[in-house]
């Protein structure tokens, strides 16, 4: 079976993928952590030294930048893609811009208000189970901490359009996001399938920008359904 490499988003762990972590069990998963450098060029260096020879590879938000850097950088190592709740594209200077008085205060204390108050509210679905995930995301983000904050925050400001890398992409590529996420909107998943050839495009009712947590019983059946695509795909190789 294809090893599986998954990237968390920005101030998240592995509780990221709790539920796809009990649910695939036919094959090795890692949770690659994204948190060590303020590029996502240096990001996915990191993970890839630390990745199997080849590999599937997710990433849901800022995991899913950093995955589209790695195909950009090794190709060939990638057997399979999955993007989730994401953007392909460089950031817009506008939004670059509200990201510096959000790390004056992250380091100036407010690490719990700035996530709390200005950028999880805008994650999740009105759900019943929101307020429990809502809690997860926050004790993920105090686990990082401050300086983790800041070195993502900055990769994210200065990361490169990876449009190119996937149009030349040739894998099994799965695109899904949640139908209310306010942050990666739909029309931004339906670009990323234009790119990609053959890919499938997934949009999960009832799920904002976190469809791991949001979701996960039908999160689990796509991405078994495009794994064992990409074992029939590397078995032809």
């Amino acid at each position: 079976m294809t090893p599986l490499v998954l990237l968390p988003g920005m101030m998240c762990d592995a509780r990221l993928f709790a539920p796809q972590l009990v649910a695939i069990h036919d094959r090795a998963v890692m949770v690659a952590p994204i948190t060590g450098h303020d590029t996502t060029a240096a990001l996915a260096r990191a993970v890839l030294a630390d990745a199997p020879p080849r590999f599937a590879l997710g990433g849901l938000s800022m995991g899913g930048i950093v995955a589209m850097e790695m195909l950009a950088q090794a190709p060939d190592r990638i057997a399979g893609l999955c993007l989730m709740d994401t953007n392909p594209k460089a950031e817009h200077p506008e939004v670059a811009g509200r990201r510096e008085p959000q790390i004056a205060r992250v380091r100036g204390g407010a690490l719990r208000a700035v996530m709390r108050h200005e950028m999880k509210p805008n994650y999740l679905a009105d759900t019943p189970n929101r307020g429990a995930i809502l809690d997860t995301c926050m004790a993920m983000a105090e686990a990082l901490g401050p300086d983790v904050f800041v070195r993502q925050s900055r990769a994210l400001q200065t990361r490169d359009d990876r449009q190119e890398a996937l149009r030349a992409a040739s894998v099994p590529t799965l695109i899904l996001c949640g139908r209310q996420d306010a942050l990666c909107p739909v029309h931004r998943h339906e670009l990323m399938a234009s790119l990609v050839a053959g890919s499938r495009l997934e949009v999960l009712d009832g799920a904002g920008h976190l469809p791991t947590l949001e979701q996960p019983e039908t999160v689990d059946t796509h991405l078994r359904a495009w794994l064992a695509e990409v074992d029939a795909a590397e078995g032809r190789r």
